[in-house]
């Protein structure tokens, strides 16, 4: 099982999306484990404050590192028995993408630190053994990173799908966008379904649609073809 622990000061968004649908059933079998830590809980006064003015001045209010700290020492000694690896969702880590998430499917405790406010003191950096982003752009705050790395993840567990092998041929799992797919009706506004996806010619559907996922690749994300 993996298990997954969530540090955020809004730990009631998460009780919808992963309420329904693929993560609930991965949750009620026992294939993941989710906890919703409020960080506020940390805090050692009576307003439960978690952030303070930066140092040198400036605009908004910095998450403070004594209470993160003691947030992340308390989820670890919680699982002592199992490797963790805690991540920071940060716009200024490194590019999440589908190695990442696979890679973290081999993790048996996962952190993720959800970032909020103006952002966090420096010396936090010093406490997670990575940090990532989910692109160039700025959001309120690390819980809606925090939802993608999960779905991303879980989804890759063994059994968490009912058919395996729907994230084999995936966009980005070979360097490559997914090819074109099909279903009824036949014809549709003028436009029908490829004959070779209705010939019954299985060799030949596979060499089409590894044809069409290069294409499509070139066309539309020629980087993913030069990363390879």
């Amino acid at each position: 099982m993996l298990h997954i622990s969530i540090l955020t000061l809004f730990p009631e968004l998460f009780v919808s999306p992963f309420s329904q649908s693929i993560i609930k059933r991965a949750t009620d079998t026992n294939i993941v484990s989710l906890e919703y830590i409020n960080l506020r809980d940390f805090s050692t006064d009576s307003y439960k404050s978690v952030d303070d003015h930066p140092y040198g001045g400036g605009h908004g209010m910095i998450m403070r590192v004594d209470i993160i700290d003691r947030a992340l020492h308390d989820c670890k000694k919680k699982h002592p028995s199992l490797t963790t690896q805690s991540i920071l969702l940060d716009p200024q880590g490194k590019q999440y993408s589908q190695r990442i998430a696979k890679r973290l499917t081999t993790v048996e405790h996962l952190i993720l630190l959800c970032a909020h406010y103006e952002g966090i003191d420096e010396r936090v950096r010093n406490l997670v053994d990575e940090e990532i982003s989910i692109g160039d752009y700025v959001l309120t705050g690390g819980e809606i990173p925090a939802m993608i790395i999960v779905d991303s993840v879980v989804r890759l567990l063994p059994h968490t799908l009912k058919k395996s092998e729907a994230t084999i041929d995936e966009s980005f799992t070979v360097n490559l966008l997914e090819y074109p797919q099909y279903t009824r009706p036949e014809t549709y506004n003028n436009q029908r379904v490829p004959e070779i996806l209705l010939s019954g010619n299985h060799q030949k559907i596979d060499e089409w649609r590894k044809d069409e996922a290069i294409k499509r690749t070139k066309k539309r994300r020629p980087d993913l073809l030069r990363s390879k």
